[in-house]
């Protein structure tokens, strides 16, 4: 790697593979991300018909499917997909922030990780559900309570990748940085932070998975809406078509997000010239 000493820029070499390669292998990957689904579905509901499996307690995605659309059609599905979806949103923003200020402060200074860190891993041994009831008894069943939860599950990936992303930064890249007079800022704005971008998304990506995860735990601290809700009243009501159908649309959504977020990546890290990129 060369640094031009005129513009202190790292100079970029555009791709060349071609648009239409480029396309085929985006064409290929969508066919074969959905060969497995299928497969499974189609054995599923083969099982279901033939008897093979019990329906009252796994029911076949048919009557999944079917229970999905009768909520869809009486407009209760909406709801409880947006106000899901929204906790996530908001404790993943809240969770990505708190873990982006603490991580680089942690990563860059030996001092502050030495006093900060240890209590953090210390928490981060801490099971979600053991939050729940701390939570409920400081703020309630509220709102809060559930976003702080969601939080405190997305922080930690996040907090850990970008730590691992700034402290593995190349030293050599930095002391080219200081042979061309780059201040600290350059230093940190040209050098550190494209060279610790792959971790950070590494950690954003696994910090949306939590934020699903911790979302359940979330709503089950008494909510009256939401897929985590549609879970207990499934249970409640031995209504096991209700609780696969929730548990597939968790499913559908943090996939969704975790493509959005890989897309993302796969457009922040174009420049990098790795396998994924040759491909």
């Amino acid at each position: 790697m060369t640094i031009n000493a005129k513009t202190n820029d790292f100079p970029i070499e555009k791709s060349s593979k071609p648009k239409s390669r480029t396309d085929s292998n985006k064409f290929r990957g969508l066919v074969l991300g959905w060969i497995l689904p299928i497969v499974l579905l189609v054995s599923w509901e083969a099982a279901a018909r033939l008897g093979l499996i019990d329906t009252y307690v796994f029911p076949a995605p048919t009557i999944i499917f079917q229970k999905i659309v009768e909520m869809a059609q009486d407009g209760t599905l909406w709801g409880h997909i947006s106000i899901t979806f929204l906790r996530v949103l908001i404790g993943f923003f809240a969770g990505t922030f708190l873990a982006l200020i603490l991580g680089s402060f942690v990563g860059y200074f030996k001092w502050f990780e030495q006093l900060v860190d240890p209590l953090i891993q210390a928490f981060r041994s801490i099971p979600s559900l053991a939050w729940v009831p701390l939570f409920i008894l400081w703020m309630g069943i509220g709102e809060p309570s559930k976003v702080l939860l969601i939080a405190v599950g997305v922080f930690f990936p996040v907090y850990l990748n970008i730590v691992s992303g700034i402290q593995g930064v190349d030293r050599k890249l930095i002391e080219v940085g200081k042979i061309y007079h780059f201040t600290s800022f350059q230093i940190v704005r040209r050098i550190i932070l494209p060279a610790s971008l792959p971790s950070f998304l590494v950690g954003l990506r696994s910090g949306v998975g939590l934020g699903w995860m911790f979302v359940v735990a979330a709503e089950l601290m008494g909510a009256g809406q939401g897929l985590g809700y549609l879970l207990v009243v499934g249970q409640n009501t031995y209504s096991p078509e209700l609780i696969m159908a929730s548990i597939i649309l968790f499913a559908i959504l943090g996939k969704l997000t975790d493509a959005l977020l890989k897309s993302l990546e796969a457009r922040a890290l174009r420049w990098q010239d790795n396998l994924q990129n040759q491909q």
